[in-house]
């Protein structure tokens, strides 16, 4: 249910009280900017890649793609709420950022422009509703680059192209941590796993946001402002709207992330799924050329999201964590033009109608001359009383900065024998936590890579025991506790504030119907389909399946979701990479 709230009718002692409250807590930190009568002190905020001064080269080029409009003292460039996008290149003036009054602070200045710089962020490229204002405060003009200018120029350019992709990145990055991050704010329990999915799916998708606990000074504080009881919680509050038992979905619909159809388009490649073959795929289809739209169910990322480390990926001896990762990924194929919507649910598809179609649980049809299947797997669980009741609330399925301070320096347990289950240990030890990874095998060095193992008997805070299970669950509204039980049947009852599980993972494959699986639901492709799995529209074809290809022509599979899959983060790029090239030739085949 959306409710509006109307932010002028807040008492200003009730507002002073909630940022109080929200500073006494430490969730706030405001954005310490000069104001408007101490412009010339705002050089040394502008730091040089979030805010370069463009040369007049670069200015008379990017002139070449937009139109230039004089503006007056108080025109509104833009307002919180547009959803027409361009880029604004200011030739002479001044242009004021603010964002808008919410329910716990009043207007606030974000940024000044002035002449040679230019206004915008990743929501240029995430198509991200407008969340802040743009007002002439210097009389001069400006220069806007429309979005399909603005495609051709990220195209055509590449060193501009990567100096505003560089800003972008970092404006975003800045804006998460001042005063935009205001316009969006989550608050709920954070033993609630509807406020963990809420805020998984915020940070996935790089938004601005900040998060409230309920039981917190400043939870309490944003919950009386808002008029909200426990009841409403999880809830989102934004400008304009206080969204009541807020989900994902309703989320992403209010900010614009959600699928939004272009007229009768029929576009050249779907992309289901956005973990690394997903996100592969989507980038590579874009940059040569193929209009693609990529959908997954929860967010950017998929498994690799949830792993707290990566340091086998070619390229990054440091390592990185896969959030990153996935999160440089999909800003590179919204880059070259891809189209990102989440959450969207696919539920079925077919090749019935001439153009292949992609169904959405919503009732919305996509029309695509070419599908790829990139769905991954989905977590398994532990048939376990209680099992259920705790995910989000003490048993999680990622571990990631969220979960580690949920966790705090408490005793976790980390079950599972692979590389995520090893990472997620020592990930969670460096943050503090005693960790105690169980595994069934005697031997942990049967699935985990060896420098893994090697750490983790070197960490002091982490404990293995093998030929161990978790066996029971303790605990009443949080889990407390579990009962870890060894192959000989002895028993230890142990605190656990946080169960991470990582034991692998079966394929999510069954929304699809038409497409051939095996026993195990695992999409077979080119040489692992048998002619008596094709149906007769392959005779007129002339040909057999292509590499990564399905058992419907057109329709390809790559990464985890793929039998023969190598399930590993690098092979599932090269087959979503691969995997386009294939349907350079099926689609052009076909026409």
């Amino acid at each position: 249910m959306t409710d509006i709230s109307d932010v002028s009718q807040v008492p200003e002692d009730s507002r002073r009280a909630l940022a109080a409250g929200s500073a006494a807590a430490g969730l706030i930190t405001p954005l310490s900017m000069p104001d408007a009568a101490s412009a010339p002190l705002y050089a040394p905020f502008l730091k040089a890649e979030a805010y370069p001064t463009l040369t007049d080269d670069q200015l008379s080029r990017l002139r070449a793609y937009g139109e230039s409009h004089s503006t007056a003292v108080d025109d509104i460039i833009f307002r919180a709420g547009d959803t027409e996008l361009d880029l604004i290149v200011v030739e002479a003036g001044a242009v004021e950022i603010s964002q808008v009054a919410t329910l716990d602070a009043g207007e606030e200045l974000v940024n000044r422009f002035e002449a040679g710089h230019f206004i915008g962020e990743l929501n240029l490229l995430t198509g991200q509703t407008l969340y802040l204002t743009a007002r002439v405060v210097a009389a001069g003009s400006v220069t806007h680059i429309s979005p399909l200018r603005f495609r051709a120029l990220m195209a055509e350019e590449p060193d501009l192209s990567d100096l505003l992709l560089r800003a972008f990145i970092a404006r975003r990055k800045k804006l998460q941590h001042g005063a935009g991050a205001r316009s969006i704010e989550i608050v709920g329990s954070a033993l609630s796993a509807a406020s963990l999915a809420l805020r998984t799916y915020a940070a996935r998708q790089q938004l601005a946001h900040l998060w409230f606990d309920s039981d917190s000074v400043a939870g309490q504080s944003l919950l009386t402002v808002a008029e909200l009881s426990a009841a409403d919680l999880p809830a989102v509050i934004l400008p304009d709207t206080v969204l009541r038992n807020a989900t994902p979905g309703e989320l992403a619909e209010h900010v614009g992330l959600s699928y939004r159809r272009t007229g009768d388009e029929v576009v050249d490649l779907t992309v289901i799924g956005a973990g690394p073959a997903g996100l592969a795929a989507a980038m590579y289809g874009a940059s040569e050329g193929l209009s693609t739209v990529l959908l997954d169910e929860i967010g950017t990322g998929g498994q690799a999201a949830a792993s707290s480390r990566i340091e086998n990926y070619l390229g990054f001896p440091s390592g990185l964590s896969g959030a990153e990762l996935t999160s440089r990924a999909a800003v590179q194929s919204e880059k070259f033009g891809a189209r990102l919507f989440t959450p969207c649910k696919v539920v079925d598809l077919d090749d019935r109608v001439g153009f292949l179609r992609v169904y959405l649980d919503d009732g919305t049809t996509i029309s695509t001359r070419s599908i790829i299947i990139a769905t991954g797997a989905h977590y398994r669980s532990l048939e376990l009383p209680n099992w259920s009741q705790f995910e989000g609330a003490g048993i999680y399925y990622a571990a990631t900065e969220i979960e580690a301070r949920a966790c705090g320096k408490r005793a976790v347990t980390v079950i599972g024998g692979a590389n995520s289950s090893g990472q997620a240990a020592l990930f969670l030890a460096g943050h503090g936590s005693a960790v105690t990874i169980a595994v069934r095998h005697h031997d942990i060095g049967r699935g985990m890579s060896s420098y893994l193992v090697d750490r983790l008997q070197a960490h002091p805070n982490v404990t293995i025991k093998v030929s161990t299970e978790v066996t029971e669950l303790t605990g009443d509204t949080s889990l407390t506790g579990v009962v870890l039980t060894r192959a000989t049947g002895e028993t230890e009852q142990t605190e656990c504030t946080g169960l991470f599980c990582f034991i692998g993972a079966t394929p999510e494959t069954s929304w699809l119907s038409g497409v051939v699986t095996d026993d195990n639901g695992f999409v077979l492709t080119d040489v692992s389909l048998e002619p008596s799995d094709l149906p007769e529209c392959w005779a007129s074809l002339g040909r057999s399946p292509l590499p990564f290809e399905t058992s419907i022509p057109a329709v390809f599979a790559a990464g985890d979701v793929r039998l023969g899959s190598m399930k590993r983060v690098a092979a599932a790029v090269g087959e979503g990479a691969s995997a386009v090239r294939s349907v350079h030739q099926a689609i052009g085949a076909r026409v």
